[in-house]
């Protein structure tokens, strides 16, 4: 599994996905957003990408702007979650990138914080 990035624990998956490319990263967060979304939901995803990636909910808005996703799609659930379609979800990864000068980090961080999800898939 060398090749894909992938590995039998979250230390050496963070190694592995160190070795990547920006456009796999970004694919696989993409990718990680969707599948998780289908999943478990799409609270699961901002909830889950808001804490690997050290966002407030204003921050994701703007991020989520600032990577192409139409601000006037944010909304709020009803017990004040906020809330994303699932659909346009990708647009927290170009997002995370133009808003953070560390933004290829905290991907990482997300795709390892999220493990056990990827093995679960």
């Amino acid at each position: 599994m060398a090749a894909t990035g992938l590995s039998n624990d979250p230390r050496e998956y963070r190694t592995r996905l160190a070795t990547q490319s920006d456009e796999q990263i970004d694919a696989w967060a993409a990718e990680l957003m969707r599948d998780v979304a289908k999943r478990r939901g799409v609270i699961r995803v901002i909830e889950d990408f808001g804490r690997a990636a050290r966002l407030g909910d204003g921050d994701i808005e703007r991020v989520f702007a600032s990577g192409g996703g139409p601000p006037a799609v944010v909304g709020r659930d009803r017990e004040g979650r906020l809330m994303i379609p699932a659909v346009a979800l990708f647009a927290l990864v170009p997002g995370i990138r133009a808003e953070a000068p560390d933004g290829r980090d905290r991907l990482i961080e997300y795709l390892v914080a999220n493990f056990g999800e990827l093995v679960y898939v």
